[in-house]
């Protein structure tokens, strides 16, 4: 999420000064290299995690193998990644919830910052608000004016306390001024269970899986939350044309390394993921899941982090919320 540099901006710098990069001369990998996912198998950290893996062992010639690590928001994978051995054969793939983590969990045991060294960003999914279909509002206006007049009237759902999915939500109550009552579940699929059957009445969540019931006509769609309107949906506009230029919410997955990875294996993992996110058949698994695939140098990938670290940040603080 940025409120003063969008994700677009970063990506369109990328794409017009990025020099053509070469394959440092390193032997790595000479044995299997472990991608340690924080998540379950199946969701789309996971997938995203499995695709790069395989290419990367296709491409390198060595097993990279995905292990999950669930717990925790995704710490415990976290924190193993950045107590490891900062020699190349131990990755993360890291997600949107990790930049969040850094401040909702007060006893966190690693920081972002000054554990890990940035790779590549991989891929971004953009976010929806959607309603479930029987709601009086077919508009981010006509909803605002609904949750102001009755401020106990709006109930949303989530995929668990302290997630992207539920922090969106804050993000929107602070910067629309309402009031909605939050009911976590555990996973995004009980949260979508919840608002199609009207036990709740919005929910804001990763297009992919919004996408489907929109289609469908079991649920309205209000806004997406990027800068730019999304290609499934063209004519549903943004939070921000709705009169909310603070909100760019975009859930992201990238690759990062323990601190003090040599910066000769970085660069080799950096310029095979970039030739592996121009193939034709990874583009067509990455559109599958609704996934735009990523540009970015590990400058500017350790830039976006740093800067949604401290959005994230912002709305954590700004909403007294912790789930410690």
């Amino acid at each position: 999420m940025f409120k003063k540099a969008a994700l677009c901006g970063f990506l369109g710098a990328a794409l017009s000064v990025a020099p053509a990069v070469t394959l440092a001369d390193t032997s790595y990998p000479e044995r299997q290299v472990r991608v340690l996912v924080g998540f379950s198998p199946g969701g789309t950290t996971d997938v995203l995690a499995r695709i790069v893996a395989n290419e990367l062992s296709k491409s390198l010639d060595e097993t990279f193998i995905v292990e999950n690590r669930p717990g925790a928001g995704s710490n415990i994978a976290s924190e193993q990644a950045a107590r490891a051995k900062a020699d190349g054969y131990t990755l993360l793939m890291m997600a949107i919830t990790s930049t969040i983590n850094q401040t909702l969990y007060k006893n966190i045991r690693f920081n972002i910052k000054e554990d890990f060294t940035p790779v590549a960003l991989v891929a971004t999914v953009p976010n929806i608000l959607v309603a479930n279909k029987n709601t009086p509002y077919n508009t981010v206006e006509e909803f605002v004016a609904f949750a102001k007049a009755d401020p106990d009237a709006v109930v949303y759902s989530s995929s668990g306390s302290g997630t992207s999915i539920h922090l969106s939500g804050e993000l929107f109550k602070q910067e629309a001024d309402v009031e909605m009552l939050h009911i976590p579940y555990q996973g995004s699929g009980p949260a979508m269970t919840a608002l199609l059957g009207g036990d709740v009445h919005v929910m804001f969540d990763n297009m992919p899986s919004a996408a489907p019931h929109v289609a469908a006509g079991n649920l309205k769609a209000l806004a997406v939350t990027t800068a730019e309107r999304s290609e499934t949906f063209p004519d549903v506009p943004t939070l921000q044309e709705s009169g909310y230029p603070n909100i760019n919410v975009t859930s992201w997955f990238g690759l990062v390394a323990p601190k003090g990875t040599p910066p000769e294996i970085i660069e080799k993992l950096h310029a095979t993921v970039d030739e592996i996110l121009q193939k034709p058949e990874v583009l067509e698994q990455l559109d599958g899941l609704g996934a735009i695939p990523s540009k970015l140098s590990t400058a500017e990938f350790g830039e976006f982090i740093d800067a949604e670290t401290a959005s994230w940040g912002e709305v954590i603080n700004r909403g007294g919320i912790s789930v410690d």
